[in-house]
């Protein structure tokens, strides 16, 4: 039986955000509406993002991971694919916005999932950010084995009825849920989080994850803001998991950043370690798919943050 808690076992990080009520907005009358900037052309979207896609070959491979042992202390991060990741301590497995999806409608998946999620460890807690296809993927979510925990935004816990969690928590900005060992908080983001036409009430955001003195960051889908400045101060984070990529044409930058505003974003945070996500995976705008990564490397070298821009290899963990 699944549990749905909203608002319940949670500890507020700011007592004026704590109880907010959901607000809601005019529908919007069409898909142009729910697209970055109002900006779609059929034709144009059917050219960059379905049929150049359908002409690349898909790349990568799924590997089997050696999932390191880890002393208290330790985290092991292993980029999934796109915003998904598994973040791993000596005594708790987190998957964020797991998605292993090969298609996601008639979008293909360029680069193949890095892990298989039959080789998945157990998993604990299961973040989501928001409730786009490509963060929110139910075929996905059924395939985690129970028991699990899910902590999402508030209004996208209707969503997750029927994906085995044993536990669904909604929060609202600023807002955290805590158990002995380890606390979330939901973060700020710039996005936009409808999943169908007549849905505009569902909230959207990152994630703020504290477990053994140690202190992770995942964006989210976001363009760039002054929220971040904002989340450095509060939260402090050391590992800053970063969008690089869906930034061209320049309106799709109202939703999302290129690597240029991630790495203002990673300085206003404060941390010590950049990963970047959200790139090479599914074609989702008009830059090349090689592009962002290669921008994120000339901009690392330039200012001299080679060493704490630490790009992943999909399936591989990495141990900070």
């Amino acid at each position: 039986m699944t549990l749905h808690v909203s608002h319940l076992q949670m500890n507020a990080s700011s007592n004026e955000s704590h109880g907010k009520p959901r607000r809601f907005r005019r529908l919007p009358r069409s898909f142009k509406e729910l697209t970055p900037s109002n900006h779609f052309s059929p034709r144009a979207f059917f050219y960059e993002m379905v049929w150049k896609a359908l002409l690349t070959p898909r790349v990568g491979e799924s590997k089997r991971p050696v999932y390191p042992r880890l002393k208290e202390g330790d985290v092991a991060i292993t980029w999934i694919g796109h915003a998904s990741f598994l973040i791993q301590f000596s005594d708790l497995n987190i998957l964020v916005d797991p998605n292993f999806a090969n298609w996601l409608f008639l979008l293909k998946r360029i680069r193949r999932a890095g892990i298989r999620v039959e080789d998945l460890p157990p998993i604990d807690v299961v973040l989501l950010t928001h409730s786009h296809f490509d963060h929110f993927h139910k075929p996905s979510l059924r395939k985690i084995p129970p028991p699990r925990t899910a902590v999402m935004p508030w209004g996208v816990g209707e969503l997750a009825r029927g994906l085995g969690f044993g536990r669904i928590i909604e929060l609202n900005t600023w807002e955290s849920f805590a158990t002995e060992s380890w606390r979330v908080t939901f973060a700020p983001a710039q996005h936009w989080g409808a999943r169908t036409l007549h849905d505009g009430h569902r909230g959207y955001g990152g994630f703020v994850l504290e477990h053994q003195g140690r202190c992770v960051y995942h964006a989210g889908d976001t363009a760039y803001f002054k929220g971040f400045q904002d989340i450095g101060l509060r939260c402090k984070p050391e590992i800053a998991f970063l969008p690089i990529g869906a930034y061209y044409p320049d309106s799709f930058r109202k939703v999302h950043m290129g690597p240029d505003e991630a790495m203002r974003a990673f300085e206003d945070l404060g941390a010590d370690w950049f990963v970047p996500m959200h790139y090479g995976t599914f074609k989702l705008s008009f830059e090349p798919m090689e592009a962002p990564e290669q921008w994120l490397r000339n901009l690392a070298k330039d200012t001299g943050r080679t060493d704490r821009v630490r790009i992943l290899e999909p399936g591989v963990p990495t141990v900070f």
